[in-house]
């Protein structure tokens, strides 16, 4: 059962796919209306929020993130990671990241890669990041509001937010109390994609917040002899429609490339090829400069 919302009157709380009554004291409405958003630390600055998102575990969406947060840092923009997947961190791994965060005496201080990307992650509060995170729905979304409105982000582009997967209370806690821009998913081509794609949609489409597109990850391996792509899980056209679907596109499809892979695994993330995800790389700077 999720969290209640701030104003809600029911001390068991709403489901995700419920109206909430107390949103404009109709019952018609749906939840966002009736939730403030959660304001910035005095001094941080962010014109643009994307949130990473999947339907379901194991897809690559934080390799995504990494990727791209990359992508964007070479094109000279200033970016942050929120690793809001709490259970399942994997942000500064990704980076090399080690240590705890620190504190400027009111706020958090993220850490820093070596290109400069901010990153936020429980698995840089956490004394040992092997300790598993069994928190109960209301401390991991007041955990989530902290990475968002305790943080010293500085004059961010943009901010990235690894999302964690499926439906629950801290993607809700996300799309309710931070104003993002838009997300992007990340999906494979196997059969169960489009139930999975519509589910992170009409939770989307609940909280207002536009698809930008979608990422098929782990499209195809390519032959080491002859350069033929081989592909995995089918030829795609199952994400292609499941985009169409729901009125996006496929902006970028990503091979299962193992040195790519080891890269990221070992920490490097920031030595990924340079035109990888160059399609979302485009849309999200093209947001950027509509921000201003």
């Amino acid at each position: 059962m999720a969290s209640a919302c701030d104003s809600c009157p029911s001390k068991g709380g709403c489901s995700s796919t419920e109206q909430c009554p107390s949103a404009n004291g109709t019952g018609n409405e749906r939840r966002p209306s009736g939730i403030e958003k959660e304001s910035l630390a005095e001094g941080s600055s962010i014109k643009t929020v994307i949130g990473i998102a999947s339907g379901k575990g194991g897809v690559g969406k934080s390799f995504v993130t990494s990727c791209l947060a990359v992508s964007l840092a070479r094109k000279g923009y200033k970016v942050g990671i929120m690793d809001a997947d709490v259970t399942g961190p994997s942000i500064p791994n990704s980076f090399g990241l080690e240590g705890m965060l620190e504190s400027d005496g009111i706020n958090i201080i993220p850490s820093t890669t070596d290109t400069g990307i901010k990153v936020v992650s429980v698995n840089l509060v956490l004394e040992n990041k092997e300790t598993p995170v069994v928190w109960r729905g209301p401390v991991l979304n007041s955990l989530v509001r902290q990475f968002w409105g305790q943080v010293n982000w500085g004059m961010l582009d943009v901010l990235l937010i690894d999302m964690p997967p499926g439906t629950g209370d801290v993607p809700l806690t996300v799309f309710q109390a931070i104003p993002a821009d838009g997300i992007v998913l990340v999906s494979t081509a196997q059969d169960l994609v489009s139930m999975i794609v519509n589910k992170a949609r009409n939770m989307a489409s609940m909280m207002n917040i536009p698809i930008l597109g979608m990422v098929e990850n782990m499209s195809y391996i390519k032959c080491p002899h002859c350069d033929e792509k081989i592909y995995l899980y089918g030829d795609g056209s199952n994400v292609e429609k499941s985009a169409k679907d729901i009125g996006s596109k496929v902006l970028d499809r990503l091979p299962l490339d193992p040195e790519i892979t080891r890269l990221v695994d070992s920490g490097k993330a920031e030595a990924v090829p340079e035109d990888i995800l160059a399609k979302t790389t485009d849309l999200v700077i093209d947001l950027i400069k509509e921000k201003g």
